[in-house]
């Protein structure tokens, strides 16, 4: 990947976090104020009394301020795991993973490093970039007549260290956010959760008859954020551990075809 490659890579990164989270907090607020605070789903068509019976939308509107952060977190979650899904299946390669390393495995045993090269040119993904960073410091190795056996072996696994070093930062990027957000969406379904029910016990220190509205107000309040909140931390939660058990997968093969390349290049040198 070239410098200019990697500083306008960078240049989005840095972009598209912030970008992300405007987009999905105007989308909320549309959300709630467009369609679940829609007067229709409200008895007498005003949004500032009872929803009507059965009404969803009316019940999650009666949730708060607060609703719309939690949306725009829901928002957001979804943003990052089409991120996440597209990235993870873009650094796969073209081809599959198994048939690419037979290939290469079958070259090198052919001694067409050139070729298993260009295979990896058209590949492309992080174990192409990792095995082809391998293969040109094997070719080099292979004709160097001043370095020791072991001398050979250790750069080449430096070279293979080196290029996985770069590509994991890829496999793990905005991994956090996922994580963050399983966090702090149950932790701010709380904070509404705790608001509406002030608001209830609000309504039930009145002197004389309690005010119903108020009340139920404050109890579905604290009901909607409680319930928005933990399916937001729920699906970071799942989608968090799905994405790791993938990175985790691709980072073993990548481990294993640099083992199996550095064994290959160990058993064809002499001393």
């Amino acid at each position: 990947m070239s410098k200019k490659t990697k500083s306008s890579s960078g240049v989005w990164q840095s972009i598209f976090a912030p970008l992300a989270i405007i987009v999905a907090f105007i989308i909320a607020y549309l959300i709630f104020t467009r369609l679940l605070g829609n007067p229709v789903n409200f008895e007498g068509g005003n949004p500032k009394g009872h929803p009507l019976q059965g009404n969803l939308l009316g019940l999650m509107y009666k949730g708060g301020v607060i609703v719309p952060i939690l949306i725009t977190i829901l928002i957001v979650l979804i943003i990052y795991c089409f991120e996440r899904l597209i990235t993870l299946t873009k650094i796969k390669g073209k081809a599959r993973l198994n048939v690419f390393v037979t290939n290469v495995k079958q070259m090198l045993a052919e001694d067409r490093i050139e070729d298993a090269i260009v295979a990896c040119d058209k590949q492309k993904g992080s174990l192409a970039n990792v095995l082809k960073a391998g293969l040109s410091r094997y070719r080099a190795l292979e004709s160097d007549q001043e370095l020791e056996k072991d001398q050979k072996i250790t750069s080449m696994k430096e070279a293979i260290e080196e290029a996985t070093a770069l590509e994991l930062p890829v496999l793990s990027r905005n991994m956090v956010i996922l994580s963050t957000i399983a966090s702090i969406s149950v932790l701010i379904g709380l904070i509404g959760t705790v608001i509406g029910m002030i608001r209830a016990f609000a309504a039930l220190a009145q002197s004389g008859a309690p005010d119903a509205l108020a009340l139920s107000t404050g109890i579905s309040e604290a009901l909607v954020n409680t319930a928005f909140g933990i399916t937001g931390s729920t699906l970071a939660i799942i989608f968090f551990n799905w994405f790791s058990s993938m990175i985790d997968s691709y980072v073993f093969k990548i481990d294993e075809a640099g083992f199996s390349l550095t064994q290959t290049f160990a058993s064809s040198i002499r001393k």
